[in-house]
């Protein structure tokens, strides 16, 4: 079978030797090249497909909210993908990035493929699980997370948006850190003005996102806080936001990391 992306078609669902959708006369061969499989979910300003090329699984990514921000984030993200190099985040091939016109449709949709992560991201794989992880699978996580963090830092990024949706384990037991359209270059006013810029886009995941953040501005640190937040939903089960006490700004939560160590719940408020 193949899909139509045309969000207004009718009947998406074609035939796989079709080249043209049965319902709207879209396009289903994207490129020439990429073969439209099924819808894989959709949210935030991206729906997102899985695709065949040349024999090759394949992730394509298409934008579906047309302003200026989102097309500016959209554009983003195959562009800091190319720049960086590890395992642990999905690959972008060179002429990924890619626009395409579908029946009825004024405006083109915007699209780029990308490497197809198999597996589950952690917030579905904790739902399903039922439970919370233990300490050795966190410390065993938080130094992948934090050796794919060092990719991303030193290749002057931040990635703006660590929690557990973003947060992919594959069925070898390795985690990629994903979504990486909100992800903020590092510049030199960020070096002058002692590590902190204005970052041009709020991102707010709440109760994983630093309040600098949220009020407009990045640090160094701000990824290391959300990795931090991160690891409280993983060693409890629960979100952060369920311990945390508006009153006096402070997150209460060892009590629901049980047998974990005092000095790894430390740690992790550090973070």
């Amino acid at each position: 079978m193949s899909y139509c992306i045309n969000s207004d078609c009718t009947n998406p669902e074609n035939s796989k030797d079709q080249l043209f959708c049965h319902a709207c006369n879209s396009e289903l061969l994207l490129e020439g090249q990429y073969l439209v499989l099924r819808k894989l979910g959709g949210g935030g300003f991206c729906y997102t497909y899985e695709v065949e090329g040349q024999g090759v699984l394949k992730v394509l990514k298409v934008l579906h909210l047309n302003n200026p921000v989102a097309l500016r984030l959209f554009k983003q993200e195959p562009l800091v993908l190319r720049k960086l190099n590890h395992p642990g985040i999905p690959r972008v091939e060179q002429n990924s990035f890619f626009t395409i016109n579908v029946a009825e449709k004024e405006d083109p949709l915007y699209c780029f493929v990308m490497e197809k992560i198999e597996g589950r991201d952690l917030g579905y794989w904790l739902e399903q699980r039922q439970k919370p992880i233990d300490q050795n699978l966190a410390l065993k996580w938080l130094r992948q997370i934090v050796n794919i963090l060092q990719e991303v830092h030193s290749k002057s990024f931040f990635h703006r948006d660590i929690k557990p949706t973003n947060i992919m384990l594959r069925p070898n037991g390795q985690l990629t850190l994903i979504d990486f359209g909100t992800a903020k270059e590092i510049n030199a006013t960020l070096i002058v003005n002692n590590n902190e810029t204005p970052s041009g886009t709020r991102i707010d995941s709440p109760g994983y996102s630093p309040a600098e953040q949220k009020n407009g501005h990045i640090t160094s640190k701000s990824d290391f806080f959300a990795l931090g937040r991160t690891f409280v939903h993983l060693l409890t089960g629960q979100h952060p936001l369920d311990f945390y006490d508006y009153n006096s700004g402070e997150l209460s939560w060892h009590h629901a990391a049980k047998d974990v160590s005092p000095l790894l719940t430390s740690f992790i408020d550090e973070l």
